[in-house]
């Protein structure tokens, strides 16, 4: 049999235990970039503004060397076996690259449209909404993409630790060496990755921001 055979089989003969994993896989997933982007997007703007945000951007690099199978496991003493540690470590994943790149989307607005926007009467608050939250929301997507597909791809690994999803489908196949297992498995995760980076790209795109003088405009 060969490998498409087998993966065709094997969907064919297991389809509610590879939806059962793909929901699984979806929510740690869906869940902890949602946490990240909770606790990243507010925690970059302060960066952004903050003389000593330098000091946490440079932690974030750091961390971003730290291999996704090292964070998941560091999570096994202290939350034990489960989709608990699971979804810690990958929030704990999805956290550098939003942050990063909301640091960077509100560092980079151009001065002279704040500048502008202050002239217009707009007070602070107005301005970080209207203006360079509009001007730097491209730049915070693209973190938010690299995030997601880091996650997708490291929510493989939950598996070693009990965090379920398709990485059971690939270990599995793996130890009993069960190839349509295994390319279920590993093609689900694909695919995911795509359409969450095709999805997100398309949110970029539409992202554009609006002119400062319709930002402007009464609310």
């Amino acid at each position: 049999m060969n490998p498409a055979q087998a993966f065709s089989a094997y969907v064919s003969a297991n389809a509610h235990t590879l939806l059962q994993a793909t929901s699984v896989h979806v929510w740690l997933s869906a869940v902890a970039l949602a946490v990240a982007c909770a606790v990243s997007i507010p925690l970059g703007i302060w960066t952004a503004r903050n003389p000593r945000g330098a000091g946490v951007i440079g932690v974030m690099n750091a961390l971003r060397s730290v291999p996704s199978l090292a964070v998941l496991a560091l999570m096994l003493p202290v939350l034990g076996i489960g989709p608990r540690a699971a979804l810690v470590a990958l929030t704990l994943l999805a956290i550098p690259p939003v942050l990063i790149n909301t640091d960077v989307g509100y560092r980079t607005v151009d001065p002279a449209a704040v500048e502008a926007a202050v002239g217009m009467g707009m007070l602070p608050g107005q301005v970080l909404r209207r203006v360079q939250t509009p001007l730097a929301a491209p730049v915070i997507i693209t973190g938010v993409r690299i995030a997601a597909v880091e996650v997708i791809a490291s929510a493989t690994l939950a598996a070693f630790i009990g965090g379920g999803g398709l990485g059971d489908l690939i270990i599995g196949g793996l130890q009993t060496e069960d190839t349509g297992e295994l390319l279920a498995g590993a093609v689900c995760v694909a695919l995911l990755a795509l359409i969450a980076e095709a999805v997100l790209s398309i949110i970029q795109r539409l992202a554009a921001p609006p002119t400062l003088s319709a930002a402007a405009q009464p609310a």
